[in-house]
């Protein structure tokens, strides 16, 4: 079963090899969505409101800001609040652990090229997760075989130099990519963004990290990767 939503302004794509749909996942995102985007006048980011689970997001993100140095926030001076940094990969991890407590536990959860691999596809194979070559959109430059982990790509090759150094207030611009493997996608996504926002001195902060592993490409092309599940 292979099933593809928009959710947050990205395809949303689960694969349950044993044919389970997965409503739950799908639920719980258009929640997040509703709740936490920046993007939507009545969301509680927007409205200033506080719950508990908005409180843990920006607990995160004042988490990431401390250990960059100021390189990531999530509010940056003039602009309104925007926790997306963080918001995705929590929000999809949680759809994860959701659906792995209905007792499924062979799937591929992938929100815009950040993906949750848990289990295997059939037995004795791992998951294969590719990214995207940053120069030729239908090549990888890299495949991680994966199970019970999650991956997470922060880069310029979808949305440019979109990505703003907190410490300058301009766009970061000696990377194209940075993807990092860890075993949940919270962890894995908040790392991405706070790294790639530190910029070339985010690779060594990010693979300092306990439990990540880095792959990243910097402008000249020059290729960083930790030892492990990665292959190029």
């Amino acid at each position: 079963m292979r099933r593809v939503e928009h959710i947050m302004g990205l395809p949303i794509t689960l694969h349950t090899p044993h044919g389970e749909s997965g409503e739950v996942v799908f639920e719980l995102l258009r929640e997040a969505d509703r709740r936490f985007s920046p993007f939507r006048p009545d969301s509680e980011v927007c409205r200033g409101e506080h719950s508990p689970e908005l409180k843990e997001i920006l607990a995160l993100c004042a988490e990431y800001e401390r250990d960059t140095g100021g390189a990531f926030r999530a509010r940056l001076p003039g602009r309104p609040l925007d926790p997306c940094g963080v918001v995705k990969g929590w929000a999809v991890q949680r759809a994860a652990d959701a659906l792995r407590a209905t007792g499924v536990r062979d799937f591929c959860l992938n929100a815009g090229g950040d993906v949750v691999a848990a289990g295997e596809p059939e037995p004795g194979r791992p998951w294969s997760i590719g990214i995207r070559h940053p120069d030729l959109a239908h090549e990888v430059c890299a495949v991680f075989e994966v199970r019970d982990r999650a991956v997470a790509t922060s880069g310029t090759y979808e949305r440019g130099h979109h990505i703003i150094d907190g410490r300058t207030g301009r766009p970061v611009h000696d990377l194209v990519s940075l993807t990092v493997i860890a075993d949940d996608l919270t962890v894995a996504d908040g790392t991405s963004t706070a790294a790639f926002a530190m910029g070339r001195d985010g690779i060594e902060w990010a693979a300092a990290r306990p439990g990540c592993e880095v792959f990243a490409v910097d402008t000249e092309r020059r290729v960083y990767r930790s030892t492990g599940t990665i292959t190029v």
